[in-house]
Formats: structure tokens, sequence, C-alpha cells
């Protein structure tokens, strides 16, 4: 079973027990981390593909370490000129240990919430007046070929003038 996240701009994949180095992310050592960002989830026969994102799965684990990597040397430098520049950089970074890959709990409205939302939505569908929008769509119909009609009506009567002329 595996799954791949989203975390720090970067994609991982993630399996139990894993200790994964990833971008520095707040909190101490020891503190629970959730990835609500999942990208797929693979659990050995099923694979499901978000998209973007899967709603109802989530990676847990918990923060093993904070430190910075290795340390690296960035050297600018162009011949005959006399330009060198030498720095030195090390990237912070969180290793998170994953706990498992869990689907989230959705929460159900209370029973009672219920049927107070069916009779609002009963009581708006009342109030609109569907019978008098049909009604008024049906004149504007009949206007639109009454007056394509008399265009056509119009444009006949001009072409017959200009021939007689």
């Amino acid at each position: 079973m595996y799954a791949v996240v989203n975390s720090g701009g970067k994609q991982y994949k993630v399996q139990q027990g894993q200790v994964l180095r990833i971008e520095k992310i707040p909190g101490d050592v020891g503190n629970p981390v959730t990835f609500e960002q999942v990208l797929m989830f693979s659990d050995g026969e099923n694979v499901s593909i978000g998209q973007p994102a899967l709603q109802d799965i989530a990676v847990e684990g918990h923060i093993v370490e904070q430190g910075k990597a290795k340390k690296i040397i960035v050297f600018k430098y162009k011949r005959r000129k006399r330009y060198r520049r030498k720095k030195g950089h090390r990237q912070e970074f969180t290793a998170v240990r994953i706990d498992g890959i869990k689907t989230k709990v959705q929460k159900k409205p209370e029973t009672g919430a219920e049927p107070e939302a069916k009779a609002k939505d009963l009581e708006t569908e009342a109030a609109s007046p569907k019978t008098e929008q049909t009604k008024m769509a049906a004149p504007d119909k009949e206007a639109s070929t009454k007056a394509e009609t008399t265009v056509a009506t119009t444009k006949a009567s001009t072409s017959e003038q200009e021939e007689s002329k």
C-alpha cells in the first residue's frame, strides 16, 4: 500500500513506516503531521488517482527530526575579469516518519438538521412562480416569430419596389 503526496511543491511516494525528508515545516520533534493533499493512492489491487487530489484519503505521520542538509558550495567565476564569488548553503529539512495511510471520516449532519433543510428547500420551491416563467416564455416565442414574418414581408415588399423601378 502506498500513496503519492504533495508537500513543499514536490511529490513524494510514501509507504507506512518510511522516513521521509521534506522541505521544512513548522513543528517540534514528536508532533503529528497530516498530509491532506494526496494525489494518488494504491492498496495493491486498486489505484485511485485524484483530479487533482483525493478528498477521502490522508497520510499521517510524526516529525522525527528538524535539521539542515549537508553544505553545498556555490562558486561563480568569470575568466580574465577578476570575478569570483564563493557562497555556501545548507537547506533546512524535516524528517517525517509515516504512521499510516487512512481514510478521512466525513462528518454527517445531525438527524434533526436534515428535515429542516428539506423543509426549507420545499418552501423555496413552492414560493418560486415556475408557471409564470413558462407563461412569459411562450409569448416571447410568438413575438419573435411575428417579428420574423414582418421582417420577411418588408424585405419582400422592398425587393418588389426595386424591380418595378
